[in-house]
């Protein structure tokens, strides 16, 4: 049994992280501060034995007894990092420096949960990790895009400055269960919209394309990733390489909800990526790892999460 710390674990991600980790046997302390991340999110694993939560900030130095760290705390939707973005790149280097410190200190393994951002709006389709991305440093997003570029840079530092074991997985777009209703992304938005009757919000014209992997698929490639060959540091890709365009994505929930929502068009947001999708080749080679979970499951899943939501059998808090 390992102790494992996550933070961000009351996050969408973290909190399915965590699941995976007790699941696993291990015991799992779980910190958060809950500035995005919810309690209702880990409400259920709150009663398991091997589970604690700790509500801490950790742009401040924390001292804890683990033996390994999933570093995952930061906001990551444009809506929730662009609210208060100082914090936000606080969080991004300040947190990677205090979870690196930690990690020197107890000579353990640290997981950077990196991001698809780093590559920007990319020139390139499909982005491989050998891509240095097209990033505006003094945009908008560049509050998230560089903090967790610069992050990155800490980890490979302390790596071959002070041996510490790291990994890095840069996360592409994710769905599932336990995402915010508020928090601006694509998914949620257009599933809460087509369940209300609303208008889908279609950004720009909409050609522009994701590829949405479902949490299950992410988690399991996060978890191969921080197992994996001490020597395979990353960074490494893991999301879904299927691409769609937004129209595409609107069509298909408003078909699957049965709603008779129309679509309304709005401007591009400054620096949105024109096209993001995972070269996944080295996750494949090295992890084994790609996505199972097919698109309408996923989305099933995801549509019956946010019924629960607006008839309030699910409580945010």
């Amino acid at each position: 049994m390992k102790r494992i710390l996550v933070s961000g674990g009351s996050g969408f991600l973290g909190s399915h992280l965590c699941e995976k980790l007790l699941k696993e046997g291990n015991e799992v302390l779980c910190v958060d501060n809950l500035f995005t991340g919810r309690k209702s999110n880990i409400h259920h694993l709150l009663s398991h034995k091997n589970f604690e939560f700790l509500r801490h900030d950790i742009t401040h130095p924390l001292y804890a007894e683990v033996d390994e760290i999933y570093n995952l705390a930061c906001p990551a939707s444009p809506l929730h990092y662009q609210f208060d973005p100082i914090q936000t790149t606080k969080t991004s280097v300040m947190g990677a420096i205090n979870m690196l410190g930690l990690a020197k200190r107890l000579k353990i393994k640290v997981l950077q949960a990196s991001t698809s951002e780093v590559y920007g709006d990319p020139e390139i389709n499909p982005q491989p990790e050998s891509y240095k991305g097209c990033v505006n440093p003094i945009g908008i997003r560049a509050c998230y895009d560089e903090g967790k570029r610069v992050a990155e840079t800490l980890f490979f530092d302390y790596h071959r400055q002070h041996q510490v074991k790291i990994k890095v997985i840069r996360i592409f777009n994710t769905y599932g269960p336990r995402m915010q209703p508020n928090d601006g992304r694509v998914v949620s938005n257009f599933i809460l919209q087509a369940l209300k009757g609303e208008d889908l919000t279609i950004f720009g014209e909409g050609t522009q394309s994701r590829s949405f992997c479902y949490v299950d698929d992410l988690i399991d490639g996060m978890y191969r990733l921080m197992n994996s060959n001490e020597h395979l540091t990353g960074p490494v890709n893991i999301g879904n390489p299927n691409e769609m365009t937004m129209l595409e994505l609107a069509e298909k929930i408003i078909l699957m909800t049965g709603s008779r929502s129309k679509l309304r068009f709005l401007p591009l947001p400054q620096d949105d990526p024109l096209q993001r999708r995972p070269d996944i080749s080295q996750a494949k080679r090295e992890l084994d790892w790609e996505p199972k979970t097919h698109l309408d499951q996923g989305l099933e899943k995801t549509i019956q999460y946010f019924e629960k939501v607006l008839t309030k059998e699910v409580v945010l808090v």
